[in-house]
């Protein structure tokens, strides 16, 4: 039995994915379990090969209570405590990078600036176990009730200093819904109010706010069936990046050179106006943000639209309740 720990959040798991599915292939007899928040659940569905989903929300003590696994991989940092989590199941063989404070030496050493996908590919290639860094891609779910080509406005990030102004935003959904864009703002519960001010502000209905009203399938879903999403660096960000749904980022105090798409994609489009030093600016939002102004984002938009022209627009439907 396998078993790898990435206890975080959407992107996290999204840029995983290959290193997932090495495992899969290398191992297809082997039971394989992650440890993962729970809530992840749909996200994991739809990467397909993982046998059993243990909930681990954080860097605390993990609920092990089956036999010791064969192979123990840390998906999840440098560790020590992520290292310990996984030694405390006692594994055959652990996967990791060296840390000399978890007495684990034999392992790659840790790389600051590499991008989060060939981190975890480099992991399991120092262990003989091939993975294929464009693997990505996340299966496609029916669209059923939920509206398709829509294009999707995602102001939420986790931190504030991650978040462009909602100001903006509106004005950006605004001049994509007067070109035909039939715009939707989508969050989480707590993003709803953030939602409700973009689409006010931008004169879209109240049936366009969907913050709070999906859960991740649905948003997996949203994404998948998407004309276009226009996002921070956040989770759903991702997403597109799974589905080849064309995109226009916009990063902040994180390199997209360790979290964008991958760049040869044609049908995404980074902004990014600022280098990386490993901290946090004080400013709200974070100064490279600031820098981006509309029309930067609707000139990325223009952009990605030659490259990928729209298709056909596809019946209503109803939108989610």
């Amino acid at each position: 039995m396998i078993l790898v720990l990435r206890a975080l959040g959407v992107g996290d798991l999204a840029t995983a994915v290959p290193a997932l599915r090495a495992l899969r292939t290398t191992y297809p007899d082997q039971e394989l379990t992650l440890a993962a928040p729970a809530w992840l659940a749909p996200l994991v569905e739809l990467i397909g090969g993982v046998d059993r989903l243990v909930d681990a929300p954080g860097l605390g003590r993990l609920p092990w209570t089956g036999p010791a696994p064969d192979l123990a991989v840390n998906l999840h940092g440098r560790g020590p405590q992520s290292h310990r989590m996984l030694t405390a199941t006692r594994p055959g063989r652990l996967l990791a990078f060296a840390n000399t404070d978890a007495a684990h030496h034999d392992g790659p050493p840790w790389r600051p600036d590499e991008h989060e996908v060939d981190r975890w590919c480099r992991l399991l290639a120092w262990y003989g176990i091939p993975a294929d860094r464009t693997d990505l891609a996340l299966r496609r779910p029916p669209i059923g009730a939920l509206p398709a080509g829509v294009t999707i406005v995602h102001p939420g990030a986790k931190a504030p200093h991650r978040r462009w102004p909602p100001e903006r935003f509106a004005a950006v959904a605004r001049h994509l819904t007067s070109t035909g864009h039939r715009v939707v703002v989508t969050g989480n519960r707590a993003e709803h109010r953030l939602a409700q001010q973009i689409a006010h502000l931008a004169g879209l209905p109240d049936r366009a706010i969907l913050a709070g009203r999906t859960d991740l399938h649905d948003l997996a879903t949203l994404v998948a069936h998407a004309r276009l999403l226009v996002s921070g660096d956040t989770g759903i960000a991702h997403l597109a990046t799974a589905y080849r749904t064309p995109s226009v980022l916009l990063f902040g105090p994180v390199s997209p050179a360790r979290w964008g798409p991958p760049p040869d994609r044609t049908c995404h489009e980074v902004l990014w106006r600022g280098t990386y030093d490993g901290g946090r600016a004080g400013g709200v939002p974070h100064p490279a943000l600031a820098a981006l102004d509309v029309p930067d984002v609707l000139a990325a938009v223009e952009r990605v639209e030659r490259r990928v022209p729209a298709p056909a627009r596809p019946p209503e439907r109803v939108p989610v309740g």
